[in-house]
């Protein structure tokens, strides 16, 4: 059954004000990369204009799980924003993109790169129109470099970057994740870019280009995998879901069929473990009373560790755990997450209306949390076109008549 939750609001407001209200965004953005970057900005209370094709917008609309035509994925995604239709390969459209951008703080793009240039949308024209203009290019591989026209989604940035990799089990075949992770982290990556250009424009009066590769990005969060070759010519090997290196960190099985994670890594967390499942000996035993020792003997830790879990049901081992600091957590689905006390009392959950479903449903809040002028969500993902009018005439002072012209034309 669908979930309705009716027990929490969550922080949702109509209100523009925000500690990023006054900054426009300019999106050029599809599918995820983009859109998740201008997402961040949009949820703090920048003005984000996302532009669309006029026939049928950003594919993100319609791919995966749908309430009616809409994917709930856009719902997330276009939250906050205001959405307008231009089209780019048209040279009236590009003529209005350009006068959106005069008039922008920033400007977001994840097209392959030179598309934008292509279209007389480039960094070099947009900043004689606008000098203090902040233009985030996201794209596969980045805006240089022998790979640079290569088209490259979020899957290609994972595998290469290296995350992929060590995401299986020892011996078999690399999986994904089961986000987007790759693109996500690039947005990460570029909001936290674009506040520091925008910070640098407000001091000096000058922008600049802020060049986001996906790969780069995920090869970012590799820890220490380069470096680590680099020393000693290892090749760090999928460890399933173990931490390696710190020992017992695994995941590991109730009785009552639920797993949860386990993280006794440090040697005073692993003498509260060995309390905790009635075997405190252990922590004195020459193999184990150290990280460095418990390393070689980390799989009998392993199964002596799940035979306490399996004998245990998932609710005894959580509350016994926690009573005694040691780190641990159940492994959660969503309708785990959405019953979930602590995510409700933060906020980490929140009631969003979404017309389609004609009621109002949980999605994701606001990360991170501020003590003042804290993050909204004002309404989710809109129509197509649904802010033409207030952009176009609002704006830029369109007149009803050149409104009526460029639908006609197929410009918007």
């Amino acid at each position: 059954m669908p979930f309705d939750s009716t027990s929490h609001t969550g922080n949702i407001s109509e209100s523009t004000t925000g500690q990023l209200s006054g900054v426009r965004v300019l999106e050029f953005g599809s599918f995820l990369a983009g859109p998740f970057m201008a997402r961040l900005l949009a949820d703090f209370g920048a003005e984000v204009i996302k532009v669309e094709p006029p026939n049928g917008g950003d594919q993100n609309r319609t791919w995966g799980i749908r309430a009616g035509e809409t994917s709930y994925s856009w719902f997330v995604q276009a939250r906050n924003k205001k959405c307008i239709t231009c089209d780019l390969h048209l040279p009236k459209g590009q003529e209005l993109a350009r006068r959106l951008a005069a008039q922008s703080d920033i400007v977001l793009e994840n097209f392959r790169p030179g598309k934008m240039a292509a279209w007389g949308l480039g960094y070099q024209i947009l900043r004689e129109l606008n000098p203090k203009v902040v233009m985030v290019h996201i794209s596969g591989f980045g805006q240089t470099g022998p790979y640079k026209d290569r088209a490259g989604f979020g899957s290609v940035g994972e595998a290469m970057g290296g995350v992929r990799y060590l995401t299986c089990e020892p011996g078999r075949q690399p999986i994904r994740t089961g986000i987007a992770l790759g693109d996500s982290v690039a947005g990460l990556y570029a909001s936290f870019a674009a506040m520091i250009a925008l910070r640098r424009a407000e001091q000096t009066g000058q922008g600049q280009e802020i060049d986001v590769a996906i790969t780069e990005a995920v090869l970012s969060l590799m820890d220490a995998i380069i470096l680590e070759y680099s020393g000693t010519g290892q090749i760090r090997q999928p460890r399933g879901g173990k931490l390696g290196g710190g020992v017992p960190s695994n995941i590991y099985p109730s009785a009552d069929g639920h797993l949860i994670v386990i993280g006794g890594n440090s040697d005073s967390i692993f003498r509260r473990l060995m309390k905790v499942m009635g075997r405190p000996e252990l922590a004195d035993d020459p193999r184990y009373r150290t990280n460095v020792e418990r390393l070689k003997h980390e799989n009998e830790l392993d199964e002596l560790i799940s035979d306490w879990t399996r004998r245990n049901s998932a609710e005894k081992i959580m509350t016994d755990l926690n009573d005694n600091g040691v780190p641990a957590g159940p492994i959660y689905n969503s309708a785990d997450i959405v019953k979930d006390p602590h995510f409700l009392a933060r906020e980490a959950l929140v009631d969003v209306f979404i017309p389609e479903a004609g009621r109002k449903l949980a999605m994701q809040g606001i990360v991170p949390k501020f003590s003042s002028s804290p993050g909204k969500i004002r309404w989710a993902g809109p129509a197509l076109g649904a802010h033409n009018s207030e952009t176009y005439q609002g704006l830029l002072g369109l007149e009803q008549n050149e409104m009526e012209a460029l639908r006609e034309e197929g410009v918007i």
